[in-house]
């Protein structure tokens, strides 16, 4: 993962979503995050940034639970003959599938698109 990679990504995520100020990016202590450019655009929207401790894994539990079910669910055993393909497939399993379809008990049985429907004012979606 890269520092480019990360930096892209989150402005991609706060173009789609446009936040409201105060909101709170997590991350573990990887180079990317902490790196200049990833932390002024943080700053830049009022995004207060929250780092685990070191060799924390527990902090990063979420999302490393996701990871599993997303490895199991959906990259192990497939061989991508292209990066196209690659990418076509896990958008779909992630913004199709995980995001629009997949209930999670955490969230009442409800998926992520319909729990942040519900629970954040429309300005932060």
């Amino acid at each position: 993962m890269t520092r480019k990679f990360v930096v892209e990504a989150l402005v991609m995520a706060i173009d789609s979503r446009n936040p409201e100020s105060g909101l709170l990016h997590h991350s573990d202590r990887g180079s990317q995050y902490g790196g200049l450019e990833f932390q002024e655009i943080l700053a830049r929207r009022n995004i207060s940034c929250s780092m685990s401790r070191k060799e924390n894994c527990y902090h990063n539990a979420t999302v490393e639970s996701f990871f599993h079910t997303f490895k199991v669910e959906c990259v192990h055993n497939k061989i991508y003959e292209t990066r196209k393909q690659a990418k076509e497939d896990l958008f779909e399993y992630i913004e199709v599938f995980y995001n629009r379809k997949q209930l999670h008990s955490y969230l009442g049985y409800r998926s992520p698109a319909e729990f942040r429907e519900h629970n954040m004012p429309l300005n932060s979606m």
